[in-house]
């Protein structure tokens, strides 16, 4: 389905046509004087230098053109060259009436999908997820929902921190706490427990202390670098509490991203990625785009067009160990092998962007994506607290995500229980709901790359640019189509009817952007324009509903068509927060 500003493009381009002037110059955009128009079109301007006319004399030609238009209700060509325009109630009930009738209204399903494999995410296993994970997680499942919504083939990855010294640590401290476990046993050729030797508490205990006490005892931090040799070479007892370590944490970390509504279709980590790094490595040297540096392997990947200083690839340190960048690389070469995308996306914090840049470069100079495979980077700013720091605790430490949850959760329950009466299972069930709403609008109504405050008082509010509010209007919506139905009335048979007011009309701008406003956010990888959109959609209904006695109005004709477009208005709010990841209750 096309566009709305196509159809008022198409309209444009004809006139500009027929009045002898080149069809390009036949476009426009909404009016940045809304008191005037609906839209306007500044091609006069542009076209009067080509055709040495004044802009005014071309407008008001285009304009005569468009009198007779169905589309447009009002053509005025006013000074110095722009074409103000309005549109005519009948293009705008027949464009939300063929909305309406689409599955996806009006979205169309890309003809060429692709195949995209998202990297967002990156939780370190035996560590607790903490809100620095926030972002990445949200971010990158608005736009994975996105994507499939137009689509596109979109792949999940979690990419766990799941290698190097931190594994070598846990198991230097286990031994030194269970020296007896069969695991520390070299003779020992049996099967090993089923069972890890660990909770998940444990776990997340153990590390830290076992990183704290490296840092002060060589001889420990000696042990647990063994370690990790050790597991990295094969060690068969070492393997199998890394197993246990990676059962212990997925399971957790599932739980702690079902509680955010984030679902991963691959939970691949570092460790899947080192069996490709010694075929990648050797054929980078046979091929003579790896030299050695200072004892390290390095790759070169400095460009003629850099402004500033872009260090080499490092692959393998002096030690002959491998780093992020190793492991980065020989991911890429695993999904080239096994998903073949055309697309890579990593939604990471924007302060590796150096990172993904070497990343990038060395993986195409030396050939490990195909030519038309793109590698895109999308960084995100920092969530911070009201002082401007990165948000923490009271006592000053990092936030564990499940305690933010948990107090946002509490701060809904509280607001819900003041303004309404309802039983204390729905109580807390609708916390959940709103509270999650409030998370995540909070975080993805702001531009990814952007810091911002993470303000509770402010995202909890059901008043504002907040999640809450949006959920409030939509519950707003369904008590108005329940009351309708009580009547007796089937609000799904409704049809669209023309706008009589200037709000009803307004209301009905907006629900028609909608299509737009998807592709648009998924172009630029940009939850935040749907978020922008949302608000603009909810208050421009909130506008109408005030104005308007629904329920009242006698002339059941056009009860109906409000009816009809309070469904559509419903279906894509609704839309819209599922792919941003949250729902609406049935009540407030």
């Amino acid at each position: 389905m096309k566009k709305l500003m196509d159809v008022i493009r198409a309209e444009l381009e004809q006139a500009f046509t027929e009045a002898g002037y080149e069809a390009s110059y036949g476009k426009a955009s909404l009016s940045n004087r809304p008191d005037l128009c609906e839209y306007q079109c500044n091609g006069a301007m542009a076209a009067a230098k080509a055709y040495h006319c004044a802009p005014i004399q071309i407008a008001e030609k285009v304009a005569q053109r468009l009198e007779n238009s169905p589309v447009f209700l009002e053509v005025q060509a006013v000074k110095p060259g722009f074409i103000n325009l309005k549109l005519s109630p009948a293009c705008v009930r027949d464009y939300l009436q063929s909305m309406a009738k689409e599955e996806k209204l009006g979205c169309e399903t890309v003809e060429k999908p692709k195949t995209i494999i998202l990297d967002y995410g990156g939780p370190n296993v035996a560590k607790p997820l903490h809100v620095g994970h926030l972002r990445s997680a949200i971010i990158g499942e608005s736009i994975k929902r996105l994507g499939r919504f137009l689509g596109h083939k979109m792949i999940g990855d979690i990419h766990l921190g799941d290698w190097g010294l931190q594994m070598g640590l846990i198991i230097t401290e286990l031994r030194h706490r269970r020296p007896e476990l069969v695991y520390f046993d070299e003779s020992y050729e049996g099967e090993y427990p089923a069972e890890a030797p660990f909770t998940i508490s444990e776990l997340e205990e153990i590390y830290p202390t076992a990183s704290a006490r490296s840092k002060e005892d060589e001889a420990y931090r000696e042990e647990a670098m063994e370690a990790t040799y050790l597991v990295q070479h094969g060690h068969r007892g070492y393997q199998a509490i890394l197993q246990h370590i990676l059962t212990v944490s997925v399971t957790d970390l599932k739980r702690n991203y079902a509680n955010l509504q984030v679902e991963f279709d691959l939970w691949k980590g570092e460790s899947d990625a080192q069996p490709y790094i010694p075929d990648m490595v050797q054929a980078m040297k046979d091929q003579g785009f790896a030299y050695e540096s200072e004892g390290a392997l390095v790759v070169d990947i400095k460009e003629e067009t850099d402004t500033k200083e872009v260090p080499p690839c490092m692959l393998l340190k002096s030690d002959g160990a491998s780093l992020y960048t190793t492991t980065d690389l020989a991911t890429i070469v695993e999904r080239m092998k096994l998903y073949h995308p055309d697309e890579i996306v990593y939604v990471v914090d924007k302060r590796q962007e150096m990172h993904f840049v070497q990343v990038f470069r060395c993986a195409r100079k030396t050939g490990l994506v195909d030519a038309d495979t793109s590698l895109r980077f999308l960084g995100f700013g920092t969530m911070n607290g009201r002082d401007g720091k990165p948000f923490k605790t009271r006592e000053g430490g990092v936030m564990r995500l499940e305690h933010l949850i948990a107090d946002i959760n509490e701060e809904m329950y509280e607001k819900i229980r003041e303004n309404t009466e309802i039983p204390e299972e729905e109580a807390r069930r609708t916390a959940r709901i709103t509270g999650l709403s409030a998370i995540k609008y909070g975080d993805l109504s702001n531009q990814a790359s952007k810091d911002y405050v993470f303000d509770v008082e402010r995202f909890t509010s059901f008043e504002g640019d907040t999640g809450p509010y949006l959920l409030y209007t939509i519950v707003r919506i369904k008590s108005i189509l329940a009351k309708y139905e009580e009547q007796g009335k089937n609000p799904e048979q409704a049809g669209i009817r023309e706008p009589r007011s200037e709000s009803e009309k307004a209301l009905m701008l907006e629900a028609a952007k909608f299509n737009s406003v998807m592709e648009t956010a998924y172009a630029e990888l940009a939850p935040h324009k749907i978020c922008a959109y949302l608000y603009d959609l909810a208050n421009g209904f909130n506008k109408f509903y005030h104005e308007t006695r629904i329920l009242k109005e006698e002339d059941q004709e056009r009860q109906e068509g409000w009816i009809a477009l309070l469904v559509l208005c419903r279906r894509i709010l609704e839309t819209c927060i599922g792919i941003l990841g949250f729902e609406a209750p049935e009540r407030m």
